[in-house]
C-alpha cells in the first residue's frame, strides 16, 4: 500500500503532535486534508481515512488519529463546506460527498484504506462502498445515523442536546464552534435534508467490505438496536460497543482505536 504525495502540504503542531494539512480541489468543491504520518517503526501499514459527521469538522478525530498513527498513516478529511473547507455555495448530496472522497483517494494514491465514518460520515462511506467497492475492503461505522423512527429535525435536535450533556466539555466546544461559525446554520440546514432523507439501510445489503459497527454505550443519538440492525444488514457486518457517548472516539480514543485496528487486520 502506497500513498502519493499530497499537494501543498503544511506542517502543523497541536499539543505536541505533528501533522500535515493541505487544501484539495475537485472541480468546484474543495476539501481539507489532515495527514498524520505513521510511526517510524511501522513499515507499510494499512492507512486509515476518517470522515466526520454533519455540522462538525475532523478536529474531533484528532485524539483517535494520534492513536491510530501508531499503526498506520491517518487521513482526516473536512468535507466540502465543513471545518476549514470553504462553503461550496450550492447543494451537496451524500452521494456527491462520497464521490469527492473517492476522487481524493484516487489522486492521493491511498490503496485499500480502512474507511471510518462517524454519524453522517457513515452515510458517506457506505455510499462510497457501494459506488466504488474496489476502493476498500474494511469499513468502520461509529454511531451511524439516522435511526429510521427519528428521521425528523425536532427529534434529532433533542437527541443531540441530550447527548451533549454526556460529552466532554472540550468536544462540546469544538462541536458548537464548528456548527455555528465554521459550517454555519444555512449550510447545516441544507445538509440536514440529505442526512434525514438518506435511507442508508437500503444499500447496506450491497456492501461487500467487512464492516464493524461501533457505538458508545451512553450514546443518546443512536440506539443499540439500530447499530445491531445495521450489522445484520451488512453481509459481513459485526457489532461492538465502547464506553462513552456519541463522540466516543474523542472520549475513549484508545478503546476505539483498539477495535478499529483489530478489525483492520
Amino acid at each position: 500500500m502506497t500513498t502519493g504525495q499530497l499537494e501543498r502540504e503544511r506542517r502543523q503542531v497541536r499539543r505536541g503532535v505533528s501533522f500535515f494539512s493541505s487544501a484539495q480541489r475537485y472541480e468546484d468543491l474543495a476539501v481539507t486534508i489532515r495527514r498524520f504520518p505513521r510511526a517510524e517503526t511501522i513499515d507499510m501499514a494499512r492507512p486509515f481515512v476518517l470522515v466526520h459527521g454533519i455540522g462538525v469538522s475532523s478536529r474531533y478525530f484528532h485524539p483517535l488519529a494520534e492513536v491510530l498513527a501508531k499503526f498506520g498513516e491517518v487521513f482526516l478529511i473536512d468535507l466540502a463546506g465543513y471545518g476549514s473547507a470553504p462553503n461550496p455555495k450550492r447543494d451537496v448530496s451524500i452521494a456527491l460527498h462520497a464521490k469527492v472522497l473517492g476522487t481524493f483517494l484516487d489522486r492521493a494514491g491511498i490503496v485499500n484504506p480502512v474507511l471510518v465514518g462517524h454519524s453522517m460520515g457513515c452515510q458517506v462511506v457506505t455510499q462510497l462502498a457501494v459506488d466504488r467497492p474496489e476502493l476498500s475492503d474494511r469499513l468502520v461505522l461509529i454511531g451511524p445515523t439516522v435511526y429510521p423512527p427519528d428521521r425528523n429535525l425536532h427529534t434529532e435536535a433533542l437527541h443531540l442536546l441530550k447527548d451533549m450533556l454526556g460529552e466532554p466539555p472540550r468536544v462540546n466546544l469544538i462541536i458548537m464552534w464548528d456548527y455555528l461559525v465554521r459550517c454555519g446554520i444555512p449550510y447545516y440546514l441544507s445538509q440536514v435534508k440529505h442526512l434525514l432523507g438518506d435511507r442508508m439501510e437500503d444499500r447496506l445489503p450491497r456492501i461487500e467490505a467487512r464492516t464493524l459497527v461501533l457505538r458508545g454505550r451512553s450514546d443518546a443519538i443512536v440506539p443499540p438496536a439500530w447499530c445491531e440492525a445495521i450489522a445484520e444488514l451488512v453481509p459481513l457486518g459485526t457489532f461492538d460497543d465502547v464506553e462513552g457517548p456519541h463522540v466516543v472516539m474523542f472520549s475513549d480514543p484508545v478503546g476505539t482505536a483498539e477495535r478499529i485496528v483489530r478489525h483492520s487486520a
